[in-house]
């Protein structure tokens, strides 16, 4: 039935691509995460997916990784609902070897990945998310191994020109949305943006709330909120200095997110501050920009009330020097150096901090009308590792609505806290996840082979062909007592997964994407994004890895909005195959496939100003898990009002 019905959903949207009138849509967007600096995206040689902000308020999305889950090609394990957690995986990699950015600087978490999702921005404010699918480590430096998820938010993009002669407010918006539904759900949606000729400044919250999900033997609950604020300034025709400041907190069951034991009827409370300064100088054609970042996490996990608290502080600055040159209408240099210091404060892992610095340039250079070519590298110093040379080139032919593009270069990646020292200092472990301080960094070559294709100027098809050889990969394998390299603290009948290099992961895989968007007669309109991914990972290690092994092996995602007058419906649906495992002892299971998707129906008044709506998430309440132990909610009933205004 489930499949049937993925059928018909496909089908009624190829249909209506076939049968509307042609208006020129640009599929082929600017964009600055492969390059850091403004491009097409048929001349950066990388598949990149686009997706606006403004889809949060019309697609059926709760949180920030929930619209990501979406975006053809991306795969997101959710532990729970409503940005509770999830980790975000691309072309198969674990969930460490994703880089997320917000406005040019780095988000991952040095305690652990799992919180790599928790991004410090109302989603009002976000202008658009960019996703670079594939290795990018020369311009980004570690993690950046299966791809980067790089949010923009609308002041930070926001184009400022003092010299205009329109004074007064340029642009402004606002936006509020509530929501409530079963399980005691209640949601708030708010923020607004506003833009003269010299300032651009936006402030949002968002607040999602529930306390009756079922889970195994209780109910659980989440209390997830986000507030940021920024502001870009112009101070002359030169000089411009943009700064955010954003407040994360998330209080949520997490009952076996990490564990597979009975016992475990954990808690966990994340809190995150990040605070961000820009400074810019453009004159010519040269600009000059220097970013400084700080952010600060405390972590409090309790396994079950009769354990002691996990309780962990991780710090990340950060400094970015960019130059930027436009050497001629067909050359341009970027060049640039990244410094990075990492610390942890932790009753659970000790205290640690690490070192890094890392130079690059990359240039690109059109050959002609239709050949670019774009080499980088990036020399990579870590304290207590070494140094690493990270080159990579990207290629691109663009003509007559097709482009061949094609990259290869290296990656890397370096452990975090949590893989080197989690349960190091407790005083008995009896089972679970055990770090390794003798890890080594993970080192891949991967290179990637694609085509894109213009048939109507509305509509683009991409396939890509990819291969990653990874060593040292990073990953926890289950390991006996008996071969544990460190007992101090272990007990001889307990179950352990150790952080360990295996010696070879090689994937290989295919992506297709498909991108169309239409305005019809009739104020009609149709919007549809879909991506299937088939991928294969053959490791050299005879015990299965735990995150290697759970990345899906074929996915299939896609969202769709139509509107006509005043009503409009949106669908999100998300298909997986993937190795079955099994958890007798607390009745969980991995199945080998689940189909869900997500509705919304949404009617306007006063020209879509205020509009209601009613949303479905899992329609078919499906049971599934992304990962052993942590079931997803069934079905889920809601609805809302929200209010629209913008100047624009």
């Amino acid at each position: 039935m489930k499949n049937m019905l993925l059928r018909y959903a496909l089908f009624i949207c190829f249909f209506a691509v076939q049968n509307v009138t042609a208006q020129e849509i640009a599929l082929d967007p600017v964009t600055v995460t492969s390059s850091l600096v403004e491009k097409r995206a048929s001349e950066t040689g990388r598949n990149i997916a686009v997706i606006k902000g403004d889809y949060f308020q019309n697609l059926p999305v709760n949180s920030i990784d929930e619209l990501l889950r979406y975006v053809p090609g991306l795969e997101i394990q959710a532990r729970g609902p409503m940005g509770s957690q999830s980790d975000i995986v691309l072309r198969g990699g674990t969930y460490q070897q994703v880089l997320v950015v917000l406005d040019g600087l780095r988000l991952n978490d040095p305690n652990t990945g799992h919180f790599n999702s928790y991004i410090p921005i109302a989603p009002s404010e976000i202008e658009r998310i960019e996703v670079l699918k594939g290795a990018s480590s020369a311009i980004y430096g570690s993690e950046a191994v299966g791809g980067v998820i790089h949010v923009i938010s609308k002041t930070f993009a926001a184009k400022l020109n003092q010299e205009n002669s329109r004074k007064g407010i340029v642009k402004s918006a606002v936006n509020a949305a509530a929501t409530a539904g079963q399980y005691g759900l209640w949601n708030m949606n708010a923020g607004g943006f506003a833009q003269t000729n010299r300032l651009a400044i936006s402030a949002g919250v968002q607040s999602n709330n529930a306390d009756g999900v079922r889970q195994r033997g209780t109910n659980g609950y989440f209390h997830n909120n986000t507030a940021s604020l920024s502001a870009n300034f112009n101070l002359s025709p030169h000089w411009h200095i943009a700064l955010r400041s954003s407040y994360d907190s998330r209080d949520f069951s997490a009952q076996n997110f990490y564990t597979t034991f009975v016992s475990d009827t954990a808690n966990e409370q994340v809190k995150t501050s990040w605070n961000q300064l820009k400074i810019g100088y453009k004159k010519g054609r040269s600009v000059v920009s220097l970013d400084g970042g700080y952010k600060h996490v405390k972590d409090q996990y309790l396994y079950n009330t009769v354990s002691i608290r996990n309780e962990s502080l991780s710090e990340l600055w950060q400094g970015l020097l960019l130059w930027q040159l436009q050497i001629s209408p067909k050359t341009s240099l970027v060049s640039g150096v990244n410094y990075q210091n990492k610390a942890i404060s932790s009753n659970d892992r000790g205290e640690h901090t690490i070192g890094q610095v890392a130079p690059f340039v990359t240039l690109s250079h059109r050959f002609g009308e239709y050949f670019t070519v774009s080499p980088a590298l990036r020399v990579d110093w870590r304290e207590h590792i070494g140094t690493e040379t990270v080159p990579q080139i990207n290629l691109s032919y663009k003509r007559d609505g097709w482009q061949l593009r094609g990259s290869a270069g290296k990656t890397i990646r370096d452990a975090d806290f949590t893989e080197r020292f989690n349960n190091y200092n407790k005083v008995l472990v009896t089972g679970g996840s055990v770090g390794n301080p003798d890890l080594k960094a993970e080192r891949s070559f991967s290179y990637e082979a694609g085509a894109d294709w213009f048939p109507k100027n509305n509509l683009k098809l991409s396939a890509t062909y990819f291969q990653r050889l990874h060593r040292n990969l990073i990953d926890f394998v289950t390991t006996p007592y008996a071969q544990m390299p460190r007992k101090d603290n272990l007990s001889p009948t307990g179950t352990f997964a150790l952080a360990n290099n295996i010696a070879s992961v090689n994937t290989t895989g295919v992506e297709t994407d498909i991108q169309f968007t239409q305005k019809m007669e009739g104020s009609q309109s149709l919007w549809f994004n879909a991506g299937f991914t088939l991928l294969n990972s053959e490791s050299s290690n005879q015990v299965p890895s735990f995150y290697v092994s759970s990345h899906a092996k074929f996915l299939a995602n896609f969202s769709t909005l139509y509107q006509v007058g005043n009503f409009s419906v949106s669908i999100s649906g998300i298909w997986k195959n993937r190795t079955a495992r099994a958890a007798t002892a607390i009745e969980a299971a991995v199945s080998k496939n689940y189909y869900v998707m997500n509705a919304k129906a949404e009617y306007g008044f006063l020209s879509r100003k205020i509009a209601v709506f009613v949303q479905a998430d899992n329609l078919f309440n499906t049971r599934y898990s992304d990962l052993l132990g942590s079931r997803m909610p069934g079905s889920w009933l809601m609805g809302g009002v929200k209010f629209n205004w913008s100047n624009k």
